[in-house]
C-alpha cells in the first residue's frame, strides 16, 4: 500500500515553530538559571558576613577552651563551615572538611571576603577581626553557594510545562495556517494547471480569491494578468484574421493578375519570334536591333512572373512535387550549356565536372534550383570563371556553384535568402527582383535538402545544393533507382 507523503509545507511550518519555541525555551531557562545563580551568591555573600561577625563578638567573650563547641554548634545550625586562625594563617580552630593551608589561610585573611573552592565545592567566605584581647585572631566563615542553585529543578519544571504548552498551541496554530495556505496554493495551481492544458483555451476564467492574504493578493495579480492576456488574446486574432485575410487577398491579386499579364505577354513574345524568324520578309538591322530587345525585356517579365506566380503557390501550400529519381549531373550539364552563351558573351569560363549523381527530386523544379543558383553566378560575375561541381555523396547529391564575382557580406549570407531583398551589388546594377534565391531555398527544402553559402565581399561566393539521394519516407511514389552508368565528360566552355 502506498503511503501518503504530507507537503513538505505542513511539515515545515510547525516545525520551524517548534524549534524556534524550544530555543527560546532553553534560552529562557539558562537566563532563570543565571539570576537563580546571582542570587544565591548574594544570599551567600550576606550570610558569611552576618554569621562571621555575630560569632566573631561571641567568641571574643567566651573561655578558649569553649570556641570550639561554639563554631561547631554553629556549623551544624547553619550549614556552614568555619575556621578560627591567627594572623600568619595558623588554624586554632577547624570546624571545615579539611585543614586549610597557613598560606592560604593567610591569602583569605588578606582578602577579607570573596569566593572560594572548599571541599563543598563553591562557597563566599567573609572574615573579620575578634574583639580585644583577641584581635590577632580572625575568624573565617565558608557558605556554601553552588552551581546549581536550590531552585533549579522548579525553575525547569515550570519552564518545561510552560514551553510544551505554548509550543504545542503555536504548532497547531501553524499547522492550521500552513494547511489552510496549501490549500489555497493548490486550488490555484489546479486552475492554472486547468489554464495550461493544450484543449483548453488560451485564456481562461478569473480564480476566485478565497482569503485577503498573500495568496489572495498573488491571486489578483494573476487575475489581473490573465484579463490583460484576454484582452491582448482579443487583439492578437483580430490582428491576425485581418493578416490572413489580406494575405489571401494578396496571393489572389497576384496570380490573378500574373495570369492576366502571361496570355499578353506569349502574344507579345510569340509574334516577336515570328517576325526575327523572317517569314514576311528581311529585317533592316535597326529594326532587329529593336525587335532583339523586345524579345529579352519580355523574357526577363515572363520570368518575373513565372517567380510571383511560385512565390504564391508556395505560400499558399498549393505548390506539388512530382517526385522521382533524377540524374543531377544530367540536368545541370543542361542548365551549364543552355547559360554557356551568356558566360561566352561576358567573356567568363564556365566550367562542369563531377560524376553521374541520383536524387530523389521533381526534375523541373530541380532545373528551376540549379539554375537560379548559376544564372546569378553567371550574371554578377564580371570577369573570372564559374564552376559547377556535381558529387554524389553516401546519402546526398552535392551540386557546388563557385564563381569569382564581388561575393557577399556575412551580415547578408541570410537577408539574401528572403523574398525582394537584393545585395549591394543586385541593387546597384538594378538587376533581379530578389525573388530568385528566395524561391530556391524553399523549393530545396521541399526536398529535404538545404542551401549553404560562403563568400566574403571581394572573393566570389560558393553555394552548396544538398538534396537527399533517397525518397521520402512520406512519400506515396514506388520507384526502383536507375542503375548508374558511366557519366559524361566535363563540359568546359572557354571564352
Amino acid at each position: 500500500m502506498r503511503r501518503r507523503r504530507w507537503p513538505s509545507f505542513l511539515v515545515l511550518a510547525p516545525a520551524v515553530v517548534v524549534v524556534v519555541g524550544l530555543l527560546a525555551a532553553v534560552a529562557i531557562g539558562e537566563i532563570g538559571l543565571q539570576e537563580l545563580r546571582q542570587q544565591g551568591d548574594s544570599a551567600a555573600i550576606r550570610d558569611s558576613e552576618l554569621l562571621v561577625k555575630t560569632l566573631a563578638a561571641r567568641l571574643g567573650a567566651v573561655a578558649p577552651n569553649e570556641r570550639s563547641p561554639l563554631l561547631e554548634r554553629a556549623a551544624l545550625r547553619s550549614g556552614a563551615e568555619f575556621l578560627l586562625a591567627d594572623e600568619d594563617g595558623v588554624a586554632l580552630v577547624d570546624v571545615t572538611r579539611g585543614v586549610e593551608e597557613p598560606s592560604r589561610i593567610a591569602r583569605l585573611i588578606a582578602r577579607g571576603s570573596g569566593e572560594t573552592k572548599t571541599a563543598l565545592g563553591r562557597a563566599r567566605f567573609h572574615a573579620a577581626r575578634l574583639t580585644r584581647p583577641w584581635q590577632r585572631l580572625w575568624l573565617i566563615a565558608f557558605v556554601g553557594a553552588p552551581d546549581a542553585p536550590f531552585a533549579t529543578s522548579s525553575l525547569i519544571r515550570s519552564v518545561t510545562a510552560l514551553t510544551a504548552l505554548l509550543v504545542g498551541g503555536a504548532a497547531l496554530v501553524a499547522f492550521s495556517l500552513a494547511r489552510d495556505v496549501h490549500a489555497d496554493v493548490r486550488f490555484v495551481r489546479g486552475r492554472i494547471v486547468a489554464m495550461a492544458r493544450a484543449k483548453h483555451q488560451p485564456a481562461g476564467a478569473p480564480i476566485p480569491v478565497g482569503a485577503v492574504d498573500q495568496v489572495g493578493v498573488l491571486t489578483s495579480a494573476f487575475n489581473v494578468l490573465v484579463d490583460r492576456f484576454m484582452a491582448a488574446e482579443r487583439a492578437y486574432r483580430q490582428d491576425l484574421s485581418g493578416a490572413l485575410a489580406y494575405d489571401r487577398d494578396r496571393s489572389a491579386f497576384l496570380a490573378a493578375l500574373s495570369h492576366e499579364l502571361r496570355t499578353p505577354l506569349n502574344a507579345i513574345l510569340g509574334f516577336t519570334d515570328v517576325i526575327l524568324s523572317e517569314v514576311d520578309g528581311p529585317l533592316v538591322p535597326e529594326a532587329r536591333e529593336a525587335l532583339t530587345i523586345v524579345r529579352t525585356s519580355g523574357g526577363h517579365l515572363r520570368a518575373l512572373i513565372d517567380d510571383v506566380l511560385d512565390l504564391s503557390a508556395l505560400e499558399s501550400g498549393e505548390l506539388r512535387l512530382d517526385l522521382s529519381y533524377v540524374d543531377v549531373f544530367s540536368v545541370v550539364q543542361d542548365i551549364v550549356r543552355e547559360l554557356s552563351v551568356t558566360a561566352e558573351a561576358k567573356g567568363l569560363v564556365l566550367a562542369l565536372g563531377g560524376s553521374q549523381a541520383h536524387a530523389f527530386a521533381d526534375e523541373h523544379r530541380l532545373r528551376q534550383i540549379v539554375g537560379n543558383v548559376v544564372g546569378n553566378a553567371v550574371k554578377y560575375t564580371e570577369r573570372g570563371r564559374v564552376e559547377v561541381q556535381v558529387d554524389a555523396l553516401p546519402d546526398e547529391v552535392r551540386v557546388r556553384v563557385t564563381d569569382t564575382g564581388p561575393g557577399i557580406a556575412p551580415a547578408d549570407h541570410e537577408a539574401i535568402f528572403e523574398e525582394y531583398w537584393q545585395s549591394s551589388e543586385a541593387r546597384t546594377r538594378r538587376a533581379g527582383t530578389g525573388l530568385g534565391l528566395a524561391i530556391t531555398r524553399r523549393l530545396v527544402q521541399m526536398h529535404g535538402g538545404r542551401v549553404e553559402l560562403e563568400s566574403e565581399l571581394g572573393r566570389g561566393s560558393t553555394f552548396r545544393i544538398v538534396l537527399p539521394i533517397e525518397r521520402a519516407p512520406d512519400s506515396r511514389r514506388d520507384r526502383s533507382r536507375p542503375r548508374a552508368s558511366r557519366p559524361p565528360p566535363p563540359l568546359e566552355r572557354a571564352p
